[in-house]
């Protein structure tokens, strides 16, 4: 979900507008993908990287989550009406107590809710979530670890994502091509198609999400494979 920062320079607004301008664009979109039958959503909402930046902008985004947060599973707002379970993913022993209290009431409020899911990473790095990975399954198995057991099927059975839908579809906002640590290995399996957006995350309309799904949902059902008999020589 980037570009909120420049979305607040280019409206001439305050930076922790332009991030409440991104969570608001984040519930919206979230509203159209699962009212389309999405099961499960992961959204980047806070990278480990992003505690580089300065104290005042950090301050705000962990009382942005706590609000939020809040907000959603309390309020009769998206998780109720759609019944969602909320995940966070990440390192959150990273994260202020505060914050930490809110986010952990907010799994644990939606724990039972069985029609879809949202994956908030905060913080999270794919990085973090390969080596966690890895640590845990040597911590399970170190007294009888053969280097043969590990395998992708075990590595993806650790990930924070084990037990939910394969990646289908990854969308990046702000005309940014790269992944930036964003669910690195989850990508890579066969068949992930990518989005790249000229749009800025906080411009980014229900209408784009529509038209994405709609062709994504087209190229599933009618696959570009091609024979070299299907192209015939026309005289």
């Amino acid at each position: 979900m980037d570009g909120n920062r420049r979305f607040a320079k280019r409206e001439n607004i305050e930076l922790k507008e332009g991030h409440n301008a991104g969570f608001e664009s984040m519930a919206k979109i979230l509203e159209i993908c699962y009212e389309c039958g999405v099961k499960s959503a992961t959204v980047f909402a806070f990278s480990i990287e992003n505690f580089k930046r300065n104290k005042y902008e950090i301050d705000w985004l962990m009382e942005l989550a706590k609000t939020r947060f809040t907000q959603m599973v309390e309020h009769g707002e998206i998780c109720e009406q759609y019944g969602i379970k909320i995940k966070i993913i990440g390192d959150k022993s990273l994260l202020p107590i505060d914050v930490l209290k809110v986010l952990n009431e907010a799994e644990r409020i939606t724990q039972y809710n069985t029609r879809a899911t949202l994956n908030v990473c905060f913080p999270y790095t794919s990085r973090y979530e390969i080596t966690n990975a890895l640590k845990n399954i040597v911590k399970e198995n170190v007294e009888d670890l053969n280097i043969d057991q590990i395998n992708e099927e075990l590595i993806d059975n650790h990930l924070f994502t084990a037990g939910q839908p394969p990646l289908d579809l990854l969308i990046r906002t702000s005309g940014v091509s790269r992944l930036s640590d964003f669910l690195l290995w989850q990508v890579s399996s066969k068949g992930v198609e990518m989005e790249p957006l000229d749009i800025l995350w906080p411009d980014l309309k229900p209408w784009h999400i529509c038209w994405i799904l709609i062709k994504f949902s087209f190229n599933k059902s009618y696959p570009k494979t091609y024979q070299r008999s299907d192209f015939k020589k026309i005289d």
